[in-house]
């Protein structure tokens, strides 16, 4: 069926436009998620990693607009042009956040999203974008500029049910990443924090560390390598991972830019090394490179003295515990707090023998192995999604 395109604006097609509270409510470690454009990221709304607000602070923040189910969230301030559609009913707050709410009398919400996220759609309101130091898009732009859309509802169906098919193998595979960390977590705190390790019944502990055990510090595993390169030394393509790319609470880093982006000098990474991003380090961006690349000169990259140590490294400085004393530790500054190394290094590690690092690599290694599957195989379904994206948008693919 050929896709007959009608120009149209939001005001036209959602039955409201609007953008979250104006307010500045104290944030607090729990409570009612408060969602900013920061906290939405490849399509997706962090509800675990956000800010948090009280019940009543919450109650003043809807007054303005309550999100609801297939509600479609654009970053319009700040971090501009990242969009997510709201699948989930929960109750929550916005700020720095568009909000369009799909008419569905005229348009099938899922196809509405896909049409947010288009190069077509998105490239028109990021040229209308206002300031410098802080970015930001009117909700005056967002009402009076015009775009094409598939009227047709069959159509509108047939092109979301096509484009969630790759997003639901994508989001399988998120899931599968999530219980594989999961996984190794659990396995280094049973036996490397509970000391409940193979055999640990026959092992006597002496001042916390088990016989056979060596005393030793982060600093006795592993360096900082500060392989500074400038922007023309590299290859275009060749991938960069910034703050920005590295997820919060995910040893997985299966996301990056290309070096054609970068401005300033960068720290050059292997794969296999570790980056840990020291801006707020209570941030828990700690993950593993799966190639080779450029990276923010605000990470730290981190290279075990031995191959054996990989494992045992990555799963120490991205715990709890080790997130936490780096948090304490951190070299205060006016808006930004930074990890400091040189306190890094003196984190006290009980180094377990290697005939026990070699059973904990046994399990450990293939874990990681999967996860670079898995984030390659879901990078390969993105590009696929979005060549299709567009076409399917402008018609040019018959549905």
């Amino acid at each position: 069926m050929k896709s007959v395109l009608k120009k149209t604006s939001l005001l036209e097609i959602c039955t409201l436009v609007t953008d979250g509270t104006h307010d500045s409510p104290k944030i607090q470690q729990s409570g009612v998620p408060f969602i900013k454009g920061r906290h939405i990221s490849s399509g997706k709304i962090d509800f675990v990693n956000c800010d948090f607000i009280t019940e009543e602070d919450h109650l003043r923040c809807i007054k303005r607009v309550k999100p609801q189910l297939y509600d479609v969230l654009f970053s319009n301030i700040g971090s501009v042009g990242d969009a997510a559609c709201v699948l989930v009913d929960i109750e929550f707050s916005i700020k720095n956040v568009a909000l369009f709410r799909p008419n569905s009398s005229i348009v099938y919400p899922k196809y509405f999203y896909y049409l947010v996220i288009s190069p077509y759609f998105r490239g028109q309101f990021l040229n209308v974008r206002s300031g410098s130091a802080q970015p930001f898009i009117s909700l005056e732009s967002f009402r009076s500029l015009r775009f094409d859309f598939i009227e047709n509802k069959v159509l509108q169906h047939r092109i979301a049910t096509i484009l969630s098919s790759y997003d639901d193998l994508i989001e399988n595979n998120r899931r599968r990443i999530q219980l594989l960390e999961q996984s190794a977590r659990l396995l280094y705190k049973e036996w490397f924090i509970s000391l409940r390790f193979p055999g640990h019944e026959h092992v006597k502990i002496n001042n916390g560390v088990p016989e056979g055990w060596e005393r030793t510090t982060l600093g006795g595993l592993c360096e900082e390598i500060r392989e500074s390169v400038s922007p023309d030394s590299v290859e275009p393509d060749t991938p960069y991972i910034g703050l920005e790319h590295i997820p919060r609470r995910s040893i997985a880093l299966n996301e990056w830019g290309t070096a054609d982006q970068v401005t300033s000098s960068k720290h050059r990474f292997r794969e296999g090394e570790i980056l840990f991003g020291k801006i707020r380090p209570y941030f828990h961006k700690v993950g593993i490179a799966f190639v080779d690349g450029v990276a923010s000169s605000d990470a730290i990259v981190i290279r075990p003295f031995r191959e054996e140590l990989r494992a045992f490294v990555l799963m120490t400085v991205s715990s709890d515990g080790f997130v936490a004393v780096t948090a304490q530790t951190m070299k205060e500054g006016s808006k930004m707090p930074r990890a400091d190394w040189k306190q890094m290094q003196q984190y006290l590690v009980p180094q377990p023998p290697d005939g026990l690092l070699a059973m904990f690599n046994s399990i450990i290694d293939p874990i990681l192995q999967q996860l670079k599957t898995l984030s390659f195989e879901n990078r390969n379904l993105s590009k696929a999604r979005d060549i299709l994206l567009p076409r399917l948008m402008s018609g040019e693919v018959v549905v």
